[in-house]
């Protein structure tokens, strides 16, 4: 069977730095500290599916150098490089960039139409839009989680079960539907608003337990409930001196409002209790700030991403294995509306086994204030 990979070589550098995304902000990422991960996180892909006997039927097509053939050479997998252009190379601050664009993605995906069974790509929502935009449904399409911003339903739950996804795709295991691919403004999105739309529904491969669903709101009947919460963690928060990591998301925003600090709705905040009050250390702050916190033992204060069911993984990134791998459990505080965990169980995917394996197990979920649930991470 024929397969088409694109890869968006600068997707995700923007998570662990705040940026909530890199289209057009690469120089930007670099300053803070950020390099390409694109070409890791497809290498676990990879190597995850060369464990399959069904792989062996598997030849991929692929776009030149960073789009594909740099990883898909390291691997025993028959390809075919679609050479549409030359590929070149910028310095940026001592990291090697290529000069790769949305326009690359979308003439790859042009030309795989009529030559492959699934187009796999690797990056966030703008590359799904991107790829999208030009297949429509004449192709399905399945996403390697690899971007800041991963919303839409049609992505993998990590790039292992994007491996696992594909190979029961080639046995006929896993069936075609509809999934929808948001659309977010990322220029909203950086100034902390939250502008989506659903740009269409994709053919994707689905098993439930590998592929993760799109975005949800929290409930408006659960409004009044998560307020309470907000009131009731806040108040925790104020009786116990030390510094908190805040993450992102509604939820945790207003318990931000509720401390009477200038918090981040999409960033993760890091602040100090003193005495019964609060003060903002850093907001919106990027891996590296935390990473400067770790010797103060803080706490995490997270919420769960409705609909994702992720943790950490989607939208934090800048909880990174280095920063997690130093928190012990018992200080991560975890708050969410009863309709964001009610099959009892929450996600954590870091790309770190040893870490990934250290969150999982059972941890308590406040739900109001007076109600907790417990839930198992997996």
């Amino acid at each position: 069977m024929r397969v088409g990979l694109i890869i968006n070589p600068i997707a995700g550098m923007g998570g662990r730095v705040a940026l909530k995304g890199t289209d057009g902000v690469v120089e930007e990422a670099i300053k803070r500290g950020a390099k390409p991960i694109a070409g890791d996180i497809v290498r676990l892909f990879l190597s995850e599916l060369s464990h399959y006997d069904e792989a062996k039927d598997v030849e991929f097509i692929t776009g030149p150098g960073p789009l594909g053939e740099d990883v898909l050479k390291e691997f025993p997998f028959r390809y075919e490089v679609i050479k549409h252009r030359e590929i070149s190379y910028r310095d940026v601050r001592g990291v090697r960039i290529p000069d790769t664009t949305a326009e690359d993605t979308k003439e790859l995906a042009r030309r795989m139409l009529g030559k492959v069974r699934l187009i796999v790509f690797a990056g966030g929502d703008g590359t799904a839009r991107d790829v999208f935009e030009v297949i429509g449904r004449a192709v399905p399409m399945l996403g390697i989680p690899t971007g800041v911003k991963m919303f839409s339903g049609i992505f993998a739950l990590s790039p292992e079960d994007a491996a696992r996804l594909l190979v029961a795709f080639l046995k006929g295991e896993a069936p075609l539907e509809l999934r929808p691919i948001i659309d977010l403004d990322e220029e909203a999105y950086r100034r902390d608003e939250v502008r989506t739309r659903e740009f269409g529904r994709a053919l994707t491969p689905v098993i439930e337990s590998l592929i993760q669903g799109s975005k949800e709101p929290t409930p408006v009947d659960e409004a009044e409930e998560v307020e309470a919460l907000a009131d009731s963690v806040a108040e925790e928060i104020l009786e116990e001196d030390g510094i908190y990591f805040l993450g992102a998301g509604s939820t945790i925003k207003r318990i931000k409002d509720k401390l009477g600090i200038d918090g981040t709705l999409l960033g993760v905040d890091v602040v100090e209790v003193e005495g019964g009050n609060a003060r903002l250390l850093v907001k919106d702050a990027t891996e590296r700030d935390l990473l400067r916190f770790l010797p103060t033992r803080p706490k995490i204060v997270v919420t769960v991403i409705g609909g994702l069911s992720f943790l950490f993984g989607r939208g934090n990134q800048q909880f990174s294995p280095a920063v997690l791998r130093e928190i012990p459990k018992e200080n991560i505080i975890v708050v969410a509306s009863e309709s964001k965990i009610r099959n009892g169980i929450v996600r954590a995917y870091t790309g770190d086994p040893e870490v990934d394996g250290k969150l999982k197990g059972y941890i308590r979920v406040r739900v109001s204030p007076w109600k907790e649930r417990v839930v198992k991470i997996v």
